[in-house]
């Protein structure tokens, strides 16, 4: 698997870590479920980013608190 990391540091989050950092392999597994079943990003919305993203970024254990197996509404 190819994976060039530039991602990573462009995240202004930390919302995004190297796959040598999932040591358990938790978001690798997570993403292996999700990939099949949810619909592929294609291109960039600039207006993605929500009014009020600001006030998650520093919340703890966001997943267990607001992650939804259900997709998004795609293109």
């Amino acid at each position: 698997m190819y994976y060039c990391g530039v991602c990573v540091p462009e995240c202004p989050v930390d919302a995004i870590i190297t796959d040598t950092e999932d040591t358990d392999q938790r978001w690798f597994k997570i993403n292996q479920e999700y990939a099949d079943i949810w619909p592929n990003i294609t291109e960039k919305d600039d207006n993605a980013v929500p009014e009020d993203a600001e006030d998650y970024a520093g919340v703890p254990d966001k997943f267990n608190k607001y992650f939804s197996p259900k997709p998004g509404a795609g293109e």
